[in-house]
């Protein structure tokens, strides 16, 4: 499918970016705002970072109280932002959190847990801000994703499920506001130096013996005990994300492109992903192309 060329005015814009105490939202803003961008930053408890609230305010900026997880909340910021004479033109949906276990480890209210912050709650802002972005005819949405949701990884079984969700959700969205010259863009990243390891829970239930030595008891200790191999600079992925954004550095030319995969380590799993795909169709083809309905 081929989309309408997607412009941008040439002004500054207002970025809403959520997750901003910390790691890559915090990234985003710093730099959108060093380049005269409007940024209404957020966070759930702004009182515990009060120098960085003082930072984004005293540069010009807002910091807004919000928990994604707060139902009524996403309609409730849009009111007050319009109501002062703000009108989002990105909206960054970047907080969340991952908890981390065997698939079988995980309860009912766990998993539920989990995809009102990774799916629920970023869904609410995009159901909030879009039909404005539709109306002025021209809005990002930004969903900091990640390759667990792409590929899948041991261990991330409901991390991954919140992001592919929301993965999906974007992809009907982006072909159904094209026409109104309003982009999505999904980040998968890959493994970088934010705060996500030390901000990641496990499962009540303990993980079985059987998986003693396993990938996921590998993956779990590495990642809970700070032994991730951490190769990504959150700096430089947040550039990546504002040029292209922008449509400025790695972005020119590339306004209408809706997936951008960050970090070396995200190269071989979307390959592994496209490989895995055309594998399925040189098997299966064949039988694909076979359960027609005969006349």
């Amino acid at each position: 499918m081929s989309f309408p060329t997607f412009t941008k005015p040439n002004r500054p814009l207002t970025w809403l970016i959520t997750g901003c105490s910390s790691g890559l939202g915090l990234s985003i803003a710093r730099l959108a705002q060093s380049n005269h961008q409007t940024v209404i930053a957020t966070s759930r408890t702004p009182s515990r970072t009060p120098d960085l609230v003082n930072e984004i305010t005293q540069n010009g900026g807002e910091w807004h109280t919000l928990d994604v997880n707060d139902q009524p909340a996403a309609s409730e910021l849009l009111s007050t932002l319009e109501h002062s004479g703000h009108y989002i033109d990105v909206l960054v949906n970047n907080a969340g959190y991952a908890i981390l276990g065997a698939v079988e480890q995980f309860s009912d209210s766990e998993l539920r847990a989990q995809m009102e912050t990774v799916y629920f709650g970023p869904s609410r802002l995009i159901r909030s801000f879009v039909p404005g972005m539709r109306e002025r005819r021209f809005g990002v949405v930004v969903n900091i994703s990640s390759g667990a949701g792409l590929e899948g990884r041991e261990s991330m079984g409901a991390y991954a499920a919140g992001k592919a969700a929301l993965d999906g959700l974007s992809r009907v969205l982006a072909k159904e506001v094209a026409p109104f010259n309003v982009r999505l863009l999904t980040v998968w990243l890959g493994v970088f130096n934010t705060t996500f390891g030390g901000a990641c829970l496990t499962p009540e239930d303990p993980l079985p013996g059987d998986y003693e030595g396993s990938v996921v008891a590998q993956t779990l200790e590495a990642i809970t005990e700070g032994k991730l191999v951490v190769d990504g600079d959150k700096e430089k992925a947040a550039r990546a994300i504002y040029e292209v954004v922008r449509g400025e550095g790695v972005g020119i030319g590339h306004e209408s492109e809706r997936f951008l995969p960050l970090g070396r380590d995200m190269i071989p799993r979307v390959q592994l992903v496209r490989d895995q795909l055309d594998h399925s169709l040189d098997v299966f083809g064949g039988v694909a192309g076979n359960v027609f309905l005969t006349q």
